[in-house]
Parts: structure tokens; C-alpha cells; sequence
């Protein structure tokens, strides 16, 4: 299964591809999709378009994204908020799954405590993936959406009682 991980950002949105087999993950591609300056429709229609080209390219079958957290300024937690609905349409107009995960959640399924730090995830990551060097924030932040993500569904498979699953088709 490949499961393609959104970290929503109205200037920055990263992205991080990976593919599960079993109990293993396996890094397959991560970057960030950067919108520039210029007014905020144009920068979210960079976003849906990069997501809908990710899509594209590496045929994901399931999608997931960071939920927005309120932080201490209303307007950014807003774009975010544009970023994060923009990126979900992308992926329900190519019928993907969307699943959403709290912050806190994530760095508890990357990392093993909610209140970790940046660099903390970008380790975890890059130790989880075998990359060769630390990942950019963003798309780190983005890998550990879909591990986390990965690691999520395969547990609830596992509590499901399910043996596997061959094309699409739970056994």
C-alpha cells in the first residue's frame, strides 16, 4: 500500500510518500511544495495542483493529513486551515481515503512522546526510513503523517482480526 502524508502549510506544504508491505515501511519520495509569495488563491491553487500531480505520479491508495491545531494567530491557523481543504480535495477528486490525525498523535506514533520536538521527528524519520540525511522539516513532518498513518491502520487490521489483504479485498 502507498500512502501518501500532507504537513498542510499555506507558503510550505510538505509531502512525504511511502509505501507499506506487512509491517514494513519503505521511503519512496519527500519534498515540499513551496507557493511563494502573491495572494493566498493562487497559492493554494500551487498546492492543489502539486497534491493532484503527487497523486498522479505515485498512485497512492490512501491520504493522510495533519489536522489543524489553533495557535496564538487567527489568520494563520485560517490559511492553514485553506491549505489543509484544498490538499483534502485533491485527494477526494482521485477517490482517495483521507485520514486526519492530531499533532500530538503523530509524534506519538514517530517518536513515542506527543510534546516531541522538531528535530526529534526529523531523526525519528530518518531513522524509521533508513534515509542517508535528516529530511527538511516539512516533508519530515509529512513522512511521519504517513508512518504514522501506516502504523495506525495496520494496528487497527490487526485488532480486526484480519489476516491480510489481497487486492483491496480483507481476508
Amino acid at each position: 500500500m502507498i500512502i501518501l502524508g500532507i504537513d498542510p502549510g499555506s507558503r510550505l506544504t510538505g509531502f512525504g510518500v511511502i509505501r507499506r508491505i506487512g509491517q514494513k515501511t519503505e521511503y519512496i519520495v519527500s519534498g515540499c511544495i513551496r507557493t511563494g509569495e502573491g495572494e493566498l488563491p493562487a497559492r493554494l491553487k500551487k498546492i492543489f495542483d502539486g497534491v493532484t500531480e503527487l497523486i498522479a505520479t505515485y498512485q497512492p491508495q490512501e491520504f493522510a493529513i495533519e489536522q489543524v491545531f489553533m495557535g496564538k494567530n487567527a489568520d494563520s491557523a485560517l490559511k492553514l486551515g485553506q491549505a489543509r481543504g484544498v490538499a483534502i480535495l485533491a485527494a477526494v477528486n482521485q477517490a482517495l481515503p483521507v485520514a486526519e490525525y492530531a499533532p500530538r498523535t503523530i509524534k506519538q506514533a514517530v517518536v513515542g512522546r506527543g510534546g516531541a520536538d522538531k528535530e526529534q521527528v526529523q531523526h525519528m524519520v530518518q531513522s524509521l526510513l533508513k534515509l542517508p540525511g535528516k529530511p527538511q522539516a516539512d516533508a519530515a513532518d509529512a513522512l511521519a503523517i504517513a508512518i504514522c498513518h501506516a502504523h495506525t491502520s495496520a494496528s487497527l487490521v490487526t485488532k480486526a482480526g484480519v489476516k491480510g489483504v489481497t487486492r483491496g479485498r480483507m481476508r
